[in-house]
């Protein structure tokens, strides 16, 4: 409940000092209600893929979302951006993600992805996989970009992992991964490393959590 409290304060705080424009466009939307059953919210799933881990430093390579709308997982609204990067793409980088120089250079300005990214996630909660990655570079995007930071409703698939786990008991090595704990729930394997395929799996992840959970949680138990 206190999450959910101050992030909406900050985003009432945030809109109160935006311009005009798709960020306060984003920010006009509240958060949903605490109250709010999970299996009743609308989602909104991301996953980047960046030239390292490091927001301040580095660069978002591509976007991948899909909405939920409660329990439903909306395939058409399934987008992949890659985003033309300002700066080249390391070897290590290219190996992870199997984006190269020549399709980061036909991508589209991240500028125009955010937008269109915001546009769909407004009034709805982010699903991620270690979200601090997601709202880390997303707004350092819009502090770079639209003129200042944002503030995010998320449910983090790996945060909600370690909260189904018996009381006392420590993950083992490996145990919180995506693609392990996709396994565990008896989800397929997807390619890894893919922005969509990524969203996707995270959004199945957290519908399999969901069924997991010992009583239906509500959103300002389960926000991270």
């Amino acid at each position: 409940m206190i999450r959910r409290l101050a992030g909406e304060l900050r985003r009432r705080w945030l809109l109160a000092r935006a311009p005009a424009g798709p960020r306060r466009d984003f920010l006009a939307a509240p958060w949903p209600p605490g109250g709010l059953p999970c299996a009743a919210a609308r989602y909104l799933a991301l996953d980047l893929e960046t030239t390292g881990g490091d927001p301040q430093q580095h660069e978002i390579v591509s976007l991948g979302w899909v909405c939920l709308d409660g329990p439903r997982i909306d395939l058409g609204s399934a987008r992949r951006r890659i985003v033309r990067i300002a700066g080249a793409m390391s070897a290590e980088s290219a190996t992870v993600h199997a984006i190269t120089d020549d399709e980061a250079a036909a991508g589209v300005p991240l500028d125009a992805a955010l937008r269109e990214l915001l546009a769909a996630l407004a009034g709805r909660v982010l699903i991620a996989h270690y979200a601090p990655t997601e709202r880390g570079f997303v707004d350092a995007a819009c502090r770079r970009l639209l003129g200042g930071g944002i503030a995010i409703p998320a449910i983090d698939t790996l945060d909600i992992a370690r909260r189904l786990m018996p009381p006392g008991q420590a993950p083992a090595p490996g145990s919180l991964r995506l693609g392990t704990l996709r396994r565990h729930y008896g989800l397929p394997r997807y390619p890894a490393h893919d922005a969509l395929s990524d969203a996707l799996a995270a959004a199945e992840l957290f519908l399999a959590q969901l069924g997991a959970a010992p009583r239906p949680p509500t959103l300002a138990e389960w926000l991270a």
